[in-house]
């Protein structure tokens, strides 16, 4: 028994030198991600892993090339790149070459299901054909348009001027989160949720839910097993069952637009994406369902996180704080002698 317990450390202990052998060997690229040998960046990963979007911006940002590899055991490899011109190679010059995936759709499938950002191949044409299509109608384009100024008008402007009368503090980033997903399910369904107008709504209950299951969704891919999810959601415990309550009230939600709509197809006006798609071949409510609910998440993100962080910029840059001013004004005496219709 003793023998067995010598040679049983002795290995342990040559493994151990091995390691370290191995990671004087490898060079290294301190503006890089660390990989270790067999664990990859699992360390960096446990380590970062409540940060990891400071954490990955950091590291990209020293990099060179912008670029970096992400490995992690199990096989779980990927390239992260903040690099323009891999990003343009990725999702323009090169695009048919870097599908999303089998992973990827696989842990977003319960709540983006086939929408067109978790889709490969035809079913993916098919969802950026009627999409690109339509986004260039004029028609959507004024829609848009009516439904931003009234947004503005009736509710973000007079939000920002009464804390401005009251010297008020304002979470600018829930606030212009809230503005955006007004207007995208405006665009979306024709259907105004207020969210800016307070919580006390359906719209309010429906992007609570739709926020909790972005990030627990996303949060799948911060497993540090990579089966773990699929174990609680087995069991529908933990972050797996708050997932699943989310995305119930999301489809609720929507599912009751969609078949409302659907019930009145000859009234069907050509104002919104939903009512658009209603028209394309593939009418199946779930179908609908998932092309509404990625637009949604699409236009939400991006328009807020643009947003905020021109703000943000902004209120370091007095400069260009005066040249906006001074072309408002431009704008606005020039509007009110007639030389702008």
């Amino acid at each position: 028994m003793e023998l067995l317990s010598f040679l049983f450390l002795s290995l342990l202990f040559f493994l151990y030198l091995y390691i370290q052998f191995l990671a004087r060997k490898k060079p290294r690229n301190n503006k890089a991600f660390k990989d270790y040998p067999l664990i990859g960046t699992l360390p960096e990963f446990l380590k970062n892993r409540h940060r990891f979007l400071e954490w990955t911006t950091q590291v990209l940002r020293d990099s060179p090339t912008n670029t970096g590899v992400f490995s992690r055991p199990y096989k779980l490899h990927g390239i992260l790149t903040a690099n323009p011109d891999n990003v343009e190679h990725v999702l323009k010059t090169k695009f048919d070459n870097y599908p999303k995936g089998e992973r990827f759709i696989h842990l977003l499938q319960d709540f983006l299901g086939n929408g067109i950002f978790n889709s490969d191949g035809d079913l993916w044409k098919v969802q950026r054909k009627t999409a690109s299509y339509e986004f260039s109608t004029k028609s959507l384009r004024n829609f848009v348009v009516d439904a931003v100024t009234f947004e503005l008008q009736t509710r973000l402007l007079p939000i920002l001027s009464k804390a401005s009368e009251t010297n008020k503090g304002l979470d600018l980033q829930d606030l212009l989160e809230r503005f955006a997903f007004d207007n995208v399910c405006k665009l979306a369904f024709n259907v105004d949720p207020a969210c800016l107008g307070g919580d006390g709504t359906a719209g309010g209950e429906f992007m609570r839910a739709f926020e909790d299951a972005a990030d627990l969704s996303s949060g799948r891919f911060m497993s540090i097993l990579p089966d773990v999810w699929k174990i609680k959601k087995l069991f529908n415990f933990g972050s797996e069952r708050r997932l699943r309550e989310s995305i119930t009230t999301v489809h609720q939600f929507a599912d009751s637009i969609i078949r409302s709509r659907l019930e009145s197809k000859d009234k069907i006006g050509d104002e919104d994406l939903l009512s658009r798609f209603i028209r394309t071949e593939n009418t199946s409510p779930e179908f609908l369902r998932d092309v509404v609910i990625s637009f949604i998440l699409a236009g939400r993100d991006t328009t807020s996180s643009a947003l905020s962080w021109f703000f943000w910029i902004l209120s370091s840059r007095p400069d260009v704080q005066r040249k906006i001013r001074d072309e408002i004004e431009t704008v606005r005496s020039e509007k009110s002698k007639g030389k702008i219709k």
